[in-house]
């Protein structure tokens, strides 16, 4: 038995317990490396329909890619589920003594009630209704996300990836590395195939500012 995970799932069940069912609490493990099955724990999880075995979430690959030092806690973000509920996010970065990030708590909730609530009393009150930015889109699976994020990719360049030249290919698979799509498995062998290009190309462009 890991102490300091058992710590982690007690706190977890805590903070749903306290919150009630619109509150999602989620422990990923890393120490493993899997980086395709890393939930290992998951209290409400009908808030995003995440289930034991999942993979992490766009925003912690993105946060993993970068050096463990840079590597901060998020709090209080919007996110999206692909059955339209707005959440109110937080994520804590568990690190150990080597610096190293060893597990991430996740807290989801569930604010799409509350902001209609608050939608008719801004309405009621007269108050001009701000613009708020589009939450991110969360995705189920790892995979799933990989080929959102090669949309985006695609999308950024505004073009075709059979129509790139070589400096769209290497913008749109720098952006790719940024949000940390290469530290799934075998992503590098999709991307590669999609750009049409092969793996020793795909790695110079990835290091291409290095």
């Amino acid at each position: 038995m890991n102490p300091e995970l058992e710590l982690l799932k007690q706190m977890a069940h805590t903070i749903a317990m306290q919150f009630g069912k619109d509150c999602e609490v989620i422990i990923h493990d890393l120490t493993s490396k899997d980086m395709d099955h890393t939930i290992v724990h998951i209290e409400n999880g009908h808030v995003t329909k995440g289930k034991l075995g999942d993979g992490p979430s766009a925003v912690v690959l993105e946060t993993l890619h970068r050096d463990p030092e840079d590597i901060k806690d998020h709090y209080a973000y919007q996110i999206k589920t692909s059955d339209g509920k707005i959440l109110k996010s937080t994520t804590t970065f568990v690190k150990g003594e080597d610096g190293e990030v060893h597990y991430i708590v996740a807290i989801n909730y569930d604010i799409s009630a509350l902001l209609m609530i608050d939608a008719s009393l801004q309405s009621l009150m007269h108050v001009e209704e701000q613009k708020q930015d589009e939450p991110t889109a969360i995705v189920g699976n790892v995979h799933d996300m990989l080929d959102s994020l090669i949309e985006q990719s695609v999308s950024l360049v505004g073009k075709p990836a059979a129509l790139m030249n070589k400096e769209e290919k290497v913008r749109a698979i720098q952006f790719l590395n940024d949000a940390g799509a290469f530290l799934i498995t075998k992503s590098g062998d999709k991307v590669a195939k999609y750009f049409g290009i092969s793996k020793f190309t795909l790695y110079s462009y990835i290091d291409v500012n290095k």
